[in-house]
């Protein structure tokens, strides 16, 4: 296994001739396709054979909305150890209310590729928005917290999830002991179901971290309470902010420090994007917003414009630039070479595995870079 840079003048045929790989082999597990030139300093996964040698074991999770398409899972579901089904909320009236599309297809979907479904319960509003005053309310409301855990627990039960997420995000700085200790509770009651309970991270450095996403985040108190934790790490790059890499490996290492030095390091998962964005420029704050582009679609997107990728590497990160009428883009994006550099990350931190947002779009090489790397661990536990 190696990761090829593409050079001007190679083609699919050139390319696997030169590594002696089939060439249909080499185009699909590149999404290549027929007529879409390889883009100079494009990344290609090559796989000539298999992996030799022990490889660890780590848990493998990806976040999915119940709309997801039917291929895009089947294909996905062998490596994971869990599909996070986003999302089950609350409202004030302490009611459990289940994702807008309904999960009952994922869950068949899931059932039968012999997956494993995890409830996540995020802080999320009628409008799908994180809501911090919401938030604050449930927190500090006992009550409102025993009847979503029943309802949560009966809904575990009776759809066939095998854990529970809980994915409450900018919560005050007076509510993070009330954050943990529903954790602490919501753990207790499905592991009496025989499952496990995890929590995500804002991506914090240090504990006094100012800012709405980080003062109700205690990453000791959270560990505690959690068999698991999830960082989000990423969204460095985000629709509304600079252009930038999504995920760059030196910052995603500042945090991954952090958390080793308050959460035990058998309990973390990193956060990996399986997205990019493309950012209209010159950029105006305030004004400007990218849109959100799939990994391939990115490299589909250079090849039309005849770009070149170029690949940052403190970040660790492929971009490149291109016109659009009077219009300049630029397009930061995960590839293989981005992957390698985080699954780095878990390896030297000794990090229990990987978690993907969102697993919507096809990410194909990802997902045989991941396997190849590292065995994918299977739950015993319920």
């Amino acid at each position: 296994m190696e990761i090829y840079v593409v050079r001007a003048g190679d083609t699919a045929a050139s390319v696997s001739e030169r590594f002696q790989v089939p060439r249909e082999q080499l185009m699909w597990e590149n999404q290549l396709e027929e007529g879409i030139p390889l883009v100079p300093g494009q990344a290609l996964l090559i796989r000539t054979g298999e992996v030799e040698g022990a490889v660890r074991p780590i848990l493998s999770i990806g976040y999915a909305y119940p709309f997801i398409r039917t291929e895009v899972l089947e294909e996905t579901l062998p490596y994971l150890t869990d599909v996070y089904v986003f999302s089950y909320r609350f409202d004030r009236e302490g009611r459990l209310i289940g994702p807008d599309t309904p999960d009952d297809r994922i869950l068949e979907k899931i059932s039968a590729g012999k997956g494993s479904p995890v409830l996540v319960l995020a802080s999320l509003n009628e409008n799908g928005s994180f809501d911090r005053e919401l938030l604050s309310w449930f927190l500090n409301d006992e009550k409102a917290q025993a009847s979503i855990i029943h309802q949560v627990a009966e809904t575990v039960l009776e759809k066939g999830y095998r854990g529970v997420d809980v994915d409450f995000e900018y919560a005050a700085k007076e509510d993070s002991e009330a954050f943990a200790g529903f954790v602490g509770k919501m753990r207790q009651a499905i592991h009496h179901l025989g499952y496990p309970v995890s929590v995500t991270l804002a991506p914090k450095t240090y504990d006094d971290q100012p800012g709405a996403l980080y003062e109700g985040t205690d990453y000791r108190l959270l560990g505690e309470a959690a068999d698991q934790a999830l960082l989000m790490t990423y969204e460095w790059g985000y629709s509304r902010g600079q252009p930038m890499a999504v995920a760059p490996v030196n910052l995603v290492k500042r945090v991954v420090e952090y958390a080793v030095s308050r959460i035990p390091r058998e309990k973390l998962l990193l956060g990996i994007p399986n997205y990019g964005y493309d950012w209209p420029l010159p950029f105006v704050q305030g004004e400007t917003v990218a849109r959100s582009i799939g990994n391939i679609e990115a490299v589909r997107l250079a090849a039309e414009f005849g770009s070149e990728i170029f690949f940052d590497e403190t970040a660790q990160t492929p971009y490149f630039h291109y016109r659009k009428g009077e219009e300049e883009h630029v397009v930061w994006f995960e590839d293989v070479r981005s992957i390698r550099a985080k699954l780095q990350v878990i390896e030297d931190y000794g990090l229990a595995g990987s978690g993907y947002w969102q697993i919507m779009r096809m990410f194909r090489a990802n997902w045989l870079l991941l396997a190849d790397t590292f065995g994918i661990y299977r739950r015993t536990m319920g």
